[in-house]
């Protein structure tokens, strides 16, 4: 066996070893859920649900959104980096909009990335066309 082999834990004889395991099975779960959450249609309405509210904040009161960002930049920084991971898109417009850019370069870009999102995560039954 090779130097190279024993860094990974590989024994060369198709074992792994339990954290191996441990982290394979918890990815495998892990992506299982979340492809199954976006064949569903549960994933879009989660982010439709968001932007909607992004929406109504934006319109009715832009303090909240301020207050969003500012609970997300008060957060450790590990939650920070949970927070944007599961939920980008949304963190995405939220920093946009937070920016001093000219107001029609921001409402373009969040409108973009919020279609963006929801277009990505349509569920199949809604794209496919019918006879």
């Amino acid at each position: 066996m090779t130097i190279e082999r024993q860094a990974i834990g590989d024994t060369g004889e198709g074992r792994k070893n339990v954290m191996e395991r441990s982290i394979e099975s918890v990815a495998t779960g892990l992506g299982n859920g979340v492809g199954w959450l976006a064949e569903t249609g549960v994933l879009f309405g989660i982010f439709a649900l968001l932007w909607v509210g992004f929406g109504v904040a934006l319109v009715g009161s832009q303090g909240g959104l301020d207050a969003a960002w500012a609970w997300t930049r008060s957060l450790p920084l590990l939650l920070q980096g949970v927070v944007w991971l599961l939920f980008l898109p949304v963190m995405a417009g939220l920093w946009i909009w937070e920016t001093t850019w000219p107001l029609a370069l921001r409402l373009v870009l969040v409108l973009g990335v919020a279609g963006w999102n929801l277009l990505v995560l349509m569920p199949r039954a809604l794209t496919v066309a019918r006879p």
